[in-house]
């Protein structure tokens, strides 16, 4: 199946072989920053990796680190924009939206099991969150620390940050030359010639 046919490739291939292709948006739900946040956390994961033993080592992350900050700035170097938002959720507001998923029969399918057990590692995880955005904000892929207990000012957040993106990149329709301004007259004086 599809996992599978994942753990046959290194773990940056899955992001890889989905980069949107030139002048289009990609937005990555999660990405390669799993294998530094649930794969650290569970490092049984790691094992079924399909790794050669010898590269399972007290070494581990840093290379992970090292290796993904090199792909953010090969894909920098190749112009891709990229930003990176870590949408951080209290531990309080995290259960209140257990909760809700629990009672509102409209929000039922949202409901994870998995969500719930992986809460029992909630130091685990705010740990990795820590040093996976020390070790891999960099100047050329920064990241976006933003509290998420209030869904308006988070969506507020992101938006700000992706105009201030798409501004940088001074974008510009292309311009039209002569002969294609000429055709466009004649197109314009040819509409409006027409009787209604």
């Amino acid at each position: 199946g599809r996992l599978e046919k994942e753990l046959d490739h290194d773990y940056l291939w899955r992001t890889h072989k989905c980069i949107p292709s030139r002048g289009k948006i990609g937005i990555f739900n999660r990405s390669y920053y799993e294998e530094v946040l649930v794969v650290r956390v569970h490092t049984t994961f790691l094992r079924a990796q399909k790794l050669p033993d010898d590269l399972i080592s007290k070494h581990i992350w840093d290379q992970r680190f090292e290796d993904i900050n090199a792909f953010e700035r090969y894909l920098t170097r190749n112009g891709v924009v990229v930003r990176k938002f870590f949408l951080h959720v209290s531990r309080k507001e995290q259960k209140k939206r257990f909760l809700e998923r629990l009672e509102d029969s409209k929000k039922n399918w949202k409901f994870s099991m998995a969500d719930v057990q992986e809460r029992a590692f909630w130091k685990d995880y705010q740990g990795a969150y820590e040093e996976m955005i020390q070790r891999t904000a960099t100047k050329h892929a920064p990241w976006y620390v933003i509290p998420a207990d209030n869904k308006w000012f988070t969506r507020l957040a992101v938006a700000s940050a992706i105009i201030e993106a798409l501004n940088g990149l001074n974008l510009a329709f292309p311009d039209v030359d002569k002969a294609k301004k000429k055709e466009l007259e004649a197109v314009r004086a040819s509409l409006l010639a027409q009787k209604d």
